[in-house]
């Protein structure tokens, strides 16, 4: 039982070895090593009367600002420094 379910898990991976090879996945090694180095384009300037997004820390889960926590004290890690 084992035996034939090997050899058709086996099959099916040449099979798709091939297919890579002749639909061309292997002709080019070089770039995708290399693409990491190159910049990426600049962003697309914001349109004059349109508001950056400040991203999803920055607003509560109402949408409201939250207000930050100017204390220092407490720098969000759990630790009271004044105690110490």
């Amino acid at each position: 039982m084992l035996l034939p379910l090997a050899l058709l898990i086996a099959g099916i991976a040449l099979a798709l070895f091939i297919w890579a090879v002749r639909s061309g996945q292997f002709d080019d090694m070089e770039t995708p090593a290399v693409r990491i180095l190159f910049d990426d384009e600049a962003p697309a300037p914001v349109p004059n009367g349109t508001k950056r997004s400040e991203g999803p820390s920055s607003q509560g889960q109402n949408g409201t600002k939250r207000e930050g926590n100017s204390s220092s004290a407490n720098d969000g890690s759990g630790i009271d420094k004044e105690g110490t």
